[in-house]
């Protein structure tokens, strides 16, 4: 019995998984594979694998997008070449041409064609990323977990360390860890 079978990945354990998951289950799949915090470059991915080995010739693979299952153009023309020796489908939600017969000359060239296309959202993204995160550095606002270094705490390991005090038992007096120390002391001297 051919079955539809589902793929979803997210590359942060943050990220949610909810809605790639529904449309997946809408298009049809019985069983959906999710890996949580992987990149799309690596192969060895614990559900993909899984996947991999479950799919059977006449089965249909469904992704949201070729960047799920692949996070370079040669793996995902590999992973197209191999579900298509395979006998297995591949469909993407997102990707209409994405369902091609990949034994005939014309196949082949799309899933070419669609590898390229893959790659170029991917690296589009990370440009775009980077140029907004640029963007922000230059109106001030820096990202990630603020520090727990207060002006307060800055200060009072200043005069701790004029006092000879290493930066290990200045954090243990301020409660933060040596390298907050570090860091804060070090930005300090430089402004």
């Amino acid at each position: 019995m051919n079955e539809v079978i589902g793929y979803a990945r997210v590359s942060t354990r943050e990220q949610n998984l909810e809605a790639q998951e529904a449309e997946l289950r809408a298009a049809g799949a019985t069983r959906v594979y999710v890996d949580r915090g992987e990149s799309s470059r690596v192969s060895e991915r614990p559900q993909w694998v899984v996947c991999l080995d479950h799919l059977r010739s006449g089965d249909t693979l469904v992704i949201r997008a070729l960047d799920r299952v692949a996070g370079t153009e040669r793996m995902a023309i590999e992973t197209i070449r191999d579900l298509g020796k395979r006998g297995v489908r591949l469909k993407s939600l997102t990707e209409p041409f994405l369902d091609v017969d990949t034994s005939t000359p014309m196949g082949e060239a799309i899933v070419g064609i669609m590898a390229v296309m893959a790659q170029l959202r991917v690296s589009t993204i990370r440009d775009n990323t980077m140029r907004g995160l640029e963007h922000a550095r230059n109106q001030g606002r820096v990202g990630g977990r603020p520090t727990v270094m207060t002006d307060e705490r800055i200060e009072a390991a200043r005069m701790m360390r004029q006092e000879q005090k290493t930066l290990v038992q200045i954090a243990e007096v301020l409660g933060v860890g040596k390298s907050s120390v570090a860091r804060a002391l070090s930005r300090s001297s430089s402004d």
